[in-house]
């Protein structure tokens, strides 16, 4: 019926092409958070395994904890660690970002209750993303509480606010100067030296002299870096497709879906498909706005996507029930399918619903 097809060699394809863009010495942090970007996290964590990443990254200790589960060895950060995680980051081996006075106070006495030494730790620096993260300003506080025991700083980070800009920003030159500060502040103050990474998968491409010793690359390695011309260079790892329930002709204006969402201007052939905005395919791509593949034609969603099917226009097209139809992934990229929703590549993949089958092709 409906079907993510999940393409590992072509995650290869892009671990080596973001590999090629860096410095031999930079590691490399594999981001596999939200299901993997939707697609499926374990096949996806192991391959990045096998492939030789430095370590894995997921938002939540959840997350970390499944990867724990399905056997994954190497590092795994967890990005936003809130309170009630924080025991599963330790039952699991995880590693805390910390990004506020807060979550670390809250860490360093779960340690201290479970007499735990040296356990590593990241800190998070806000340097004008405002998101999470500690102002620079708290560095002499962060410092401080660097020097108890019960932690060990493995690596130092922050996060451009538009790394993917045609341009240098200011507010990215003023992020990256500011990250450059703290940097020096770590390095001339503490008696061991973490490692420092700036760059996502868009500033691996954009700002490649401030890799430092680490990039973290997520939607990278899935088949975008949000530009057309890196994502040339890239391969999507997904497609999603569906297959045609019925096939309707409607006459010279007859309407199609709810609220009489669209009229036919001359007789026309619709064709159902049984997927709908319950699978991810949000209603802002109804009425002509995205097209789908079939047969090798271009065909336009019409009328207002329901919950659990979509209508197309296949008038001119030979075509019959059970006939597949590609979204994305194979002739349009998720970033191209995206756009004519008014919406991004990020939400389109990771909105893909749990009805969608998933199959992973090695």
């Amino acid at each position: 019926m409906n079907t993510l097809h999940i393409y590992l060699n072509h995650l290869d394809y892009n671990y080596q092409s973001i590999r090629r863009r860096l410095n031999p010495e930079t590691a490399l942090i594999a981001v596999v958070k939200a299901a993997a970007y939707g697609s499926e996290t374990l096949p996806m964590a192991k391959r990045l395994e096998q492939l030789g990443v430095s370590s894995l990254a997921v938002a939540y200790a959840q997350e970390g904890e499944t990867l724990r589960k399905g056997g994954i060895k190497i590092p795994i950060l967890v990005f936003y660690p809130q309170p009630e995680g924080l025991e599963i980051i330790l039952a699991n081996e995880l590693e805390p970002c910390l990004y506020s006075e807060a979550i670390f106070k809250k860490f360093s006495q779960l340690l201290d209750q479970n007499n735990k030494m040296h356990y590593p730790v990241h800190i998070k620096y806000n340097t004008g993303l405002n998101r999470v993260g500690f102002p620079p300003e708290k560095v002499s506080w962060v410092l401080e509480q660097l020097e108890n025991q019960r932690v060990e700083l493995k690596s130092v980070y922050s996060h451009l606010a538009a790394a993917e800009a045609q341009n240098n920003t200011l507010l990215n030159q003023q992020q990256i100067e500011s990250f450059l500060r703290l940097r020096t502040q770590h390095l001339t103050i503490l008696k061991t030296q973490p490692i420092f990474h700036l760059l996502n998968s868009s500033g691996v491409f954009n700002y490649p002299e401030y890799q430092f010793d680490a990039v973290r690359c997520g939607i990278g390695l899935h088949g975008f870096a949000n530009r057309p011309e890196w994502d040339q260079e890239l391969k999507s790892v997904v497609e999603l497709t569906s297959k045609i329930s019925q096939i309707h002709h409607v006459k010279k204006g007859g309407f199609v879906g709810y609220d009489h969402g669209w009229e036919a201007a001359q007789d026309t052939v619709i064709a159902t498909l049984p997927i709908g905005h319950a699978d991810g395919i949000g209603r802002h791509f109804g009425n002509h706005k995205a097209n789908v593949l079939l047969h090798q034609s271009w065909v336009p969603i019409v009328g207002n996507i329901c919950m659990d099917m979509l209508m197309i226009d296949v008038t001119g097209v030979p075509c019959k029930e059970g006939d597949e139809v590609s979204f994305f992934g194979g002739k349009q990229s998720a970033a191209e399918f995206a756009q004519k929703g008014g919406t991004i590549s990020y939400e389109v993949l990771t909105g893909i619903g749990s009805r969608v089958k998933r199959i992973v092709h090695s």
